[in-house]
């Protein structure tokens, strides 16, 4: 027993030597270029995408935790039991207290709202805030002593308080010893109207300021490792399903925004083309490598090899390429992902990680999966080769079944798509609507194939050098190949799909990015105009803004009930703790739909033409009442389709509003969806003019203003110093930098999947080259001369291009429109001129490069050419 496997461990080493050899001397000879330069593409494009988007990912769920304060985050109105902090001590986690509240502060007689944090001395569990305590700004991993508060910049002007100076707080005296830069967790979005002060929590029972009905938040911040996150991922569930808010790093990742939420789509996306067009060329490259090693094959059974023999050396010769095109790749995608670093870090609102090794081993699988998806079943023909070749040149073993080489490369493209999108229902279906456009494609370029033979027929006649004989030849010369031609048309129409696709999906996110931000966007929101205030504030505003919104009027209203329950009783267990259900909202009234919204469910309102309009049927029911009690007639309200959606509300269900000591009665009867980045006032819940009227209500706008226009800010503030004016030219700066990067490093993207359809081009090409060269040494035997050869093959080349180019464009058409729908949230477009330039450069591409390749074969003689078929 221990000589047999002594013999196979020895007979196994003679068969890696082998391969070796073979490998070393296939790359001398450039036998397996195109198979290495395909393999190689495959493995840097998903490298690339996986170092990128993997370290995108990691610091995101970094910088959420320093946002967020921790990694897990409880809050609720009343103070935690004790229980709970046990648990998660219990756990491992490092634990911060917070009390957040909303009250008034006064200096001196003046008195101004201010939004309170109290926070303990293990705050901030991660991060630093930055803070000026007279000495500049500096970077402190703590918060305020007892006695002492922080305060926000603006409260140095509206409370004329500096540092040094007392500041009161309820029945409590704080001196100020800082102004607050950035918070360590705070987040970039505008955060509270109200400007900060931060204080300890010990000091916050001594202000009196925790009265019954108080606007109050107690808080847990937790931190520890993933593990234990996920390890209490269970019961933070079931404290969610209490009432208790519940955030954790893997649902309040920060959002990157819709144009960079975009981009990650795009990159992915270009990825996986770029993997597919990469799998394509290997399947013609690997067609090309059979052939010419069916020789050697041969020889290989005349000495004694079997088919197991055969299979394993091919296997390890392929492995080994693999290994090489894996090792080359791996170095491109790295370069790769540390370009589109560099082109996107700047604005990038995180430090990213250093690269993680899971990529590379995904590179190294993709590799295995191209290869042995596109091109196993091709290799099967080696191991089924007789000793006979070597004397009977004919006995060539039967090529792969066509649905066998399909079937293959499907499973192993949907193998990938699910290992990148991580859905298995995704994947799935995107596989399932390929492999039916792949079917569509195959009988439309069947039904090409046939008007190509009709239009041969036509073609009759004329100088055979000239275009209608070169033409007819070359149709003929597709037509006599069919399976062979179909095969080609399919790759190419692929291929030019892939490339027109991307091409297309970055020109139109492009185009929406600058249709985003125009010139006049937005840069300045002024809020708490008061209802005296506003025709003249228009009016000044009309004086020196280049452009501006409407100004909006705005209630504070808080969700009470949801058909007649409470809230967190009516809405699934996972939106308990909606914030829309915690805090009061911005409620609007609106005679027409604002600008930026779109109607996707239901019928907008119409105000009612009597001088009443809806408060002569909408009453108003004291907030002592039941919440169930459903006396008062109900408004219409249209309703924000993704707060909805969170909340399980549909058309028809009722909301109970409380504002002041009134509730009132909504009924959704529309659902819209919002332009989140168009930086102009947006509103979750609005109502029909005449309803909200009669509650106190403050005004919001927002508006344009060039830089030297920004002097006249002086007087509007002076005018109206009760109007909050914020200038958010910087983001705005800001945003416009994001797209202006995230455009090249979509078009760096883009090389990738031009050259993964240059390798395409080549491996095809090349693979078809022993065919060409015997029907091109048969015609020069019937007396054809070059310019003959050359026009028919440019013909040939030509027609297969455009024929590929039409299938290409039809297919980008259709896959594009449903990409936006589904996953890019863009409308449906029409491109013309993909039908017109597709296919012309289709033809003329194909049609250069395969005269190109040609050259050689045009130039050998009618016997070597002849002999080139037999030869491998």
């Amino acid at each position: 027993m221990s000589e047999r496997s002594s013999t196979a461990k020895g007979q196994l080493g003679r068969q890696l030597v082998m391969a070796a050899r073979s490998l070393r001397r296939d790359l001398r000879a450039g036998d397996v270029r195109a198979l290495l330069v395909a393999l190689t593409l495959a493995v840097a494009a998903s490298t690339m995408m996986g170092f990128f988007l993997d370290r995108l990912e990691r610091g995101l769920t970094r910088q959420a935790s320093q946002m967020m304060g921790g990694d897990v985050v409880l809050e609720q109105s009343d103070p935690f039991a004790l229980e709970i902090r046990e648990r998660l001590e219990g756990a491992g986690m490092r634990l911060s207290d917070q009390v957040d509240l909303v009250s008034m502060a006064s200096r001196d007689g003046a008195f101004q709202p201010v939004s309170i944090k109290a926070v303990d001395e293990d705050y901030p569990l991660y991060g630093v805030s930055r803070v000026d305590q007279g000495a500049g700004v500096e970077e402190l991993a703590s918060g305020p002593a007892p006695g002492e508060v922080w305060l926000a910049p603006r409260l140095e002007t509206l409370l004329d308080i500096e540092l040094g100076d007392s500041l009161t707080l309820g029945r409590g005296e704080f001196q100020v010893t800082g102004w607050i830069e950035r918070e360590a967790d705070q987040s970039a979005g505008f955060g509270s109207f109200n400007p900060r002060v931060m204080m300890h929590v010990d000091d916050v029972e001594a202000t009196g300021l925790i009265q019954p009905g108080s606007r109050i938040e107690f808080e847990i911040l937790a931190a520890g490792s993933p593990q234990a996150v996920e390890t209490l991922s269970p019961w933070l569930a079931r404290l969610r399903a209490d009432g208790v808010e519940v955030r954790d790093v893997r649902e309040d990742r920060p959002r990157l925004g819709s144009a960079l939420e975009r981009a990650e789509t795009y990159l992915s996306l270009a990825g996986l083309a770029a993997v597919l067009l990469a799998g394509v060329a290997v399947a013609m490259a690997t067609r090309r490598y059979v052939d010419r090693h069916l020789d050697t094959a041969a020889l290989l059974r005349c000495f004694g090899a079997s088919q197991r023999d055969l299979a394993r050396i091919f296997t390890f010769q392929l492995a080994g390429l693999a290994l090489v095109a894996s090792l080359i790749g791996a170095l491109l995608g790295l370069a790769g992902q540390a370009l589109l670093l560099g082109l996107m870090q700047r604005f990038l609102p995180l430090e990213l990680p250093p690269p993680g090794a899971l990529p590379l081993w995904l590179g190294v699988l993709t590799a295995l999966a191209v290869l042995t998806g596109f091109a196993g079943p091709t290799l099967l023909r080696l191991k089924r080769v007789s000793a006979l070749k070597v004397l009977r040149r004919e006995l060539d073993p039967l090529p792969a079944s066509g649905w066998s080489l399909l079937l293959a490369a499907a499973l192993a493209f949907g193998a990938l798509l699910w290992l990148y999108s991580g859905s298995l229902g995704l994947a799935a279906g995107l596989l399932a609507g390929g492999m039916v456009a792949l079917g569509v494609l195959w009988g439309l370029a069947g039904l090409i194939l046939d008007g190509l033979l009709r239009l041969a027929a036509r073609l009759d006649g004329g100088d055979p050098a000239g275009l209608r004989g070169s033409l007819r030849l070359g149709a003929r010369q597709l037509a006599r190949r069919r399976n062979a031609s179909l095969g080609q048309m399919l790759a190419f129409a692929v291929t030019f799909f892939a490339m027109t696709m991307i091409a297309l999906v970055r020109g139109d996110l492009l185009t929406t990015w600058q249709a985003q931000l125009p010139e006049d966007t937005p840069n300045h929101f002024a809020i708490n105009i008061q209802p005296g205030e506003r025709d003249d504030f228009e009016q000044r505003l009309e004086a020196i803004a280049e452009a501006s919104s409407d100004l909006y009027p705005m209630v504070r209203g808080r969700i009470t009930a949801i058909n007649g329950q409470p809230p967190r009783q009516a809405v699934p267990p996972e939106a308990r703790g909606e914030n829309a259900l915690r805090r009061e909202l911005n409620l609007t009234w609106r005679e027409d739909l604002p600008s930026g919204n779109r109607l996707v469910a239901g019928e907008w309102f119409t105000s009612r033409a009597e001088a009443g309009g809806w408060l002569d049927e909408v009453d108003a029911q004291p907030s002592s009442a039941p919440a169930g009690d459903d006396v008062a007639e109900t408004a219409p309200i249209s309703m924000e389709r993704e707060l909805a959606e969170r909340l399980g509300l549909a058309l028809g269900d009722r909301l109970s509003f409380t504002i002041g000591a009134d509730t009132l009665v909504g009924e959704i009867t529309s659902l819209r969806d919002l332009d989140w980045d168009s930086f102009k006032p947006n509103f979750y819940v609005i109502f029909p003019p005449g309803v909200l009227e009669r509650y106190g209500h403050s005004y919001i706008t927002a508006f344009y203003l060039e830089q030297q226009q920004k002097r006249e800010l002086g007087s509007l503030v002076q005018a109206f110093p009760g109007v909050t004016l914020l200038d958010v030219d910087a983001l705005l700066g800001q945003v416009r930098e994001v797209l202006g990067h995230v455009t090249r490093a979509v078009e760096v993207v883009l090389a990738f999947v031009l050259l993964a359809g240059v390798s395409v081009l080549y491996a095809a090409l090349i693979a078809s080259q022993p065919v060409r060269a015997h029907e091109s040494g048969l015609l020069r035997v019937f007396g054809a001369g070059s310019r003959l050869l050359a026009r028919v093959q440019w013909a040939e080349f030509a027609v297969l291009g455009l024929a590929s180019g039409l299938m290409a464009a039809l297919l980008a058409e259709v896959a594009t429109a449903a990409l936006y729908l589904l996953w890019l949230d863009l409308p449906p477009r029409v491109h013309p001129w993909v039908w017109l330039l597709v296919p012309t450069l289709g033809a003329v591409v194909l049609g250069l490069v395969g005269h190109l390749l040609s050259r050689g074969i045009r130039r050998q003689a009618p016997a070597a050419s002849l002999g080139l078929l037999g030869e491998a």
